[in-house]
């Protein structure tokens, strides 16, 4: 009896992700990358982030096209609700990259991926950045992440897709690790 082959396509071309690990192994310093995001005020709390050039691989590199983010804040905050909180932006981001991070392990893996879903929930008291409460943090408390998952794989086997996901996740990194970040302000 001949043994068949089963092919697997979630979208993820591995291979060049595992060449282009090969290739960084022999040029590290093309592994330094640099993102950039240029947010502009518009009225209120409503603001449109641009995201387009970044440099990497030791050049200027462009997206194939702009990306613009609107963000506000809800009614109930006395503003418009013109896009998404900037902490929802936050949690956007996370998923986004521990979702194709799910895609990219299931691919080279092996797994048959039919859907995934992540549903994202994150806790804070807003007493914070209202000035109510110096004690009380600005940002989240925690954030819970619940992937559900539809694959030709075993619970096992999913739940270390995911583990893996979170292992490489930048955005992950980000969120649960300490980020040294300079702020500057210039008049023009």
């Amino acid at each position: 009896m001949a043994a068949t082959t089963i092919s697997v396509d979630n979208g993820v071309n591995v291979q060049a992700l595992l060449d282009a690990r090969e290739a960084l192994k022999q040029a590290p310093e093309a592994a330094r990358f640099t993102w950039r995001a240029t947010c502009k005020w518009l009225n209120g709390t409503h603001s449109r982030t641009s995201v387009n050039g970044f440099h990497g691989l030791g050049q200027e590199q462009k997206h194939k096209t702009e990306f613009t983010f609107e963000a506000d804040h809800p009614e109930v905050f006395a503003s418009e609700d013109n896009g998404a909180t900037p902490v929802e932006l936050v949690l956007a981001g996370l998923a986004s990259c521990l979702t194709a991070g799910v895609a990219a392990v299931a691919q080279n893996r092996g797994i048959q991926l039919r859907s995934v879903e992540a549903k994202l929930e994150g806790t804070m008291d807003i007493r914070g950045i209202l000035g109510v409460d110096t004690d009380v943090r600005n940002g989240y408390e925690d954030i819970t992440v619940t992937f559900n998952i539809d694959a030709d794989a075993s619970q096992q086997e999913i739940e270390a897709l995911v583990a893996q996901s979170q292992k490489r996740s930048a955005v992950f990194d980000i969120v649960t690790n300490p980020t040294n970040v300079t702020v500057q302000a210039f008049k023009v």
